[in-house]
């Protein structure tokens, strides 16, 4: 590949940061990684995209600053076809595309939320996990690190609405029927071959099923609502899906040397 190496704007714990490290591994794109401060990282992405978007994550390719999962992965499509995330078939491209975008708007921000409303209830947890996820030093000070958090996420994804909260119960519970309604006794999505909708779906759903190759530690605890709300899920067949579908196809990502720096 011409040109510098590309660099992913991404926050650790972040379902949609993990839709973008996931398409960057399938397509095996060796690239470096960077993470500023969540809150902070808004400025970045306003600099980066010129004022376009307002989040992570922003993929810095060949000249461009790229927002969005979803642009992130139509634009790595383009750039590397081989192995391919979108079907050649119209109509199965089609669909693919349609199930990215349902769980994107219908999954995506819902799942975030409850899970930032349940890690605001339980301060243990909380903090445990800005221990892991915080950048660089300020994961030395992960009490005044997750106070900060709290009331950003507060803040920007209403993560202290209890009333938010339970219409994000609904909106996952409608996803999880609605991904095992379309995979019928299918083992994927669209076709019989792994595609975006699938990479989608299971990345979106992580924060939920925690499975050992997503981004978090597979033996750290959830906030205790969270996991009142998981326990009586685990036996669908969609919760064993997103299992599966890390399993088989998360393979682990080709960064550069500076992929663990932080700004």
């Amino acid at each position: 590949m011409g040109g510098s190496q590309p660099t992913l704007w991404q926050i650790d714990v972040s379902h949609y940061s993990e839709k973008a490290r996931w398409a960057l591994a399938w397509k095996d794109v060796e690239h470096r990684r960077r993470g500023p401060v969540p809150g902070a990282h808004m400025a970045v992405a306003l600099w980066l995209t010129r004022g376009s978007q307002t989040t992570f994550p922003v993929l810095s390719m060949d000249g461009r600053h790229i927002g969005d999962s979803t642009a992130i992965i139509a634009a790595l499509e383009e750039r590397f076809p081989d192995p391919p995330l979108y079907p050649a078939d119209v109509a199965s491209r089609r669909r693919a595309l349609d199930l990215e975008d349902f769980f994107d708007e219908e999954l995506g921000p819902h799942i975030r939320q409850l899970a930032w409303y349940e890690l605001g209830n339980d301060r243990e947890r909380f903090t445990a996990l800005m221990k892991h996820a915080a950048p660089g030093p300020l994961a030395r000070v992960p009490g005044a690190t997750a106070a900060y958090a709290r009331a950003y996420t507060a803040l920007r994804f209403g993560a202290r609405s209890a009333e938010a909260a339970e219409r994000g119960r609904v909106k996952v519970l409608a996803a999880l029927d609605r991904l095992e309604a379309e995979l019928g006794d299918g083992d994927y999505l669209v076709g019989d071959v792994f595609t975006v909708a699938d990479l989608t779906a299971a990345s979106l759903f992580y924060p939920l099923v925690t499975p050992e190759e997503g981004p978090l530690p597979a033996d750290e605890e959830s906030a205790a609502g969270f996991e009142r709300f998981r326990a009586p899920l685990e036996e669908r067949r969609g919760y064993r899906w997103v299992e599966e579908m890390f399993r088989r196809h998360r393979k682990p990502a080709r960064t550069g040397a500076t992929a663990a720096q932080h700004t």
